[in-house]
């Protein structure tokens, strides 16, 4: 480990260029360096329409107002 932070830029411009980096505790494999690719911890945008076709039923009244009971139990305190 004291290798690897002393040389760290040097393994990260390695991995960067495709080699392999694995990093070792005790003669043991623990953490292999690799390459973010693209926009880093953003995920990439979802084309629009990937769900096109998936729904082939709504009911009529799916967007009616909820009872008076309905929106009581909602509204309730969630008892643990």
């Amino acid at each position: 480990m004291q290798e690897a932070k002393t040389h760290l830029s040097q393994l990260i411009k390695r991995a960067q260029a495709g080699e392999r980096i694995v990093l070792c505790v005790r003669n043991e494999p623990a953490v292999e360096l690799t390459v973010v690719t693209g926009n880093g911890a953003k995920r990439p945008l979802r084309p629009l329409g990937l769900g096109k076709g998936l729904i082939t039923y709504m009911a009529p009244d799916f967007d009616a107002p909820m009872s008076e009971e309905e929106l009581a139990e909602w509204e309730r305190p969630i008892e643990l």
